[in-house]
C-alpha cells in the first residue's frame, strides 16, 4: 500500500508527463520559436551589396570639369581636370587623382627640347612594367597597357604637346586608369589638351 507521501510523488510525476506532452504538441503545431531566431539573425547579418561599381569603366559623359592652375608663379599653366579629382602634388609636375585612387591625370610643365615623337619613343623604351603592350604611338601620344603588381591591369596615355610645330615639347599630359576606362581616359586627355593655357614664353628646363 502506498503511503500518502508516495501518492503525492506519483501525482507530481504524472503532472509533469502531461505538461511535457502538451508542450510537445504545441511545438508540433506552431513550430519552435527559438529555432527561428538563429536563421533570422544569419540572414539579417548579410551586408547589403553596394550600388556603386567601377567594373564597367570610366564613363566620359558622367564627367564634369574644373580649371586648375599649376606650374610656377612666373610661368603659370592651367587646364581643366575632372571635378573632384584632388591634387596630390603641385608645382611643375602636379598630379590629380580621383577619390578612390583608380584614375589620375598628371602634368609635366618643364618642357623639353626634344620633339614629341622622340619623347614618345623614349617613354616607350623606359617603361619598366610587367606585360607592357604598346597600343599605339602617333601624333605625339603614347598609349600602352601593363599589369601592376598590386592593382592589376592598367592603361596609360601620355601626350607631349608642342607649340612650335613639333620641334620641341612644351608640356606632357598623362592619364592613367584601367583598360576598361579607355573611353573615359581619352576624354579626360582631350579635355585637358583643348583647355590647356600656357604662358606666352615658357623656357625648356629638361636637357632632352
Amino acid at each position: 500500500m502506498l503511503t500518502p507521501r508516495h501518492q503525492a510523488l506519483l501525482m507530481t510525476l504524472a503532472g509533469m508527463t502531461v505538461g511535457v506532452a502538451v508542450f510537445g504538441s504545441v511545438l508540433a503545431i506552431n513550430g519552435n520559436p527559438l529555432a527561428d531566431d538563429k536563421p533570422a539573425e544569419i540572414v539579417n547579418s548579410q551586408p547589403t551589396p553596394g550600388t556603386t561599381t567601377r567594373s564597367d569603366g570610366l564613363q566620359a559623359d558622367s564627367l564634369r570639369y574644373t580649371e586648375q592652375t599649376f606650374g610656377t608663379e612666373k610661368a603659370p599653366v592651367s587646364a581643366e581636370v575632372p571635378d573632384g579629382w584632388k591634387s596630390s602634388q603641385a608645382g611643375t609636375r602636379p598630379r590629380f587623382i580621383d577619390p578612390a585612387g583608380v584614375w589620375q591625370i598628371r602634368f609635366d610643365t618643364r618642357g623639353s627640347e626634344s620633339s614629341p615623337d622622340k619623347l614618345v619613343d623614349n617613354r616607350a623604351k623606359s617603361i619598366d612594367e610587367q606585360d607592357l603592350d604598346v597600343v599605339s604611338r602617333a601624333d605625339g601620344t603614347l598609349i600602352y597597357t601593363y599589369v601592376d603588381q598590386n592593382r592589376g591591369p592598367r592603361m596609360g596615355l601620355s601626350r607631349f604637346v608642342t607649340t612650335d610645330g613639333g620641334e620641341s615639347s612644351a608640356i606632357e599630359i598623362t592619364v592613367g586608369g584601367r583598360p576598361q576606362d579607355e573611353a573615359g581616359l581619352r576624354a579626360v586627355l582631350e579635355r585637358a589638351t583643348q583647355s590647356l593655357q600656357l604662358p606666352s614664353s615658357s623656357g625648356d628646363n629638361r636637357p632632352n
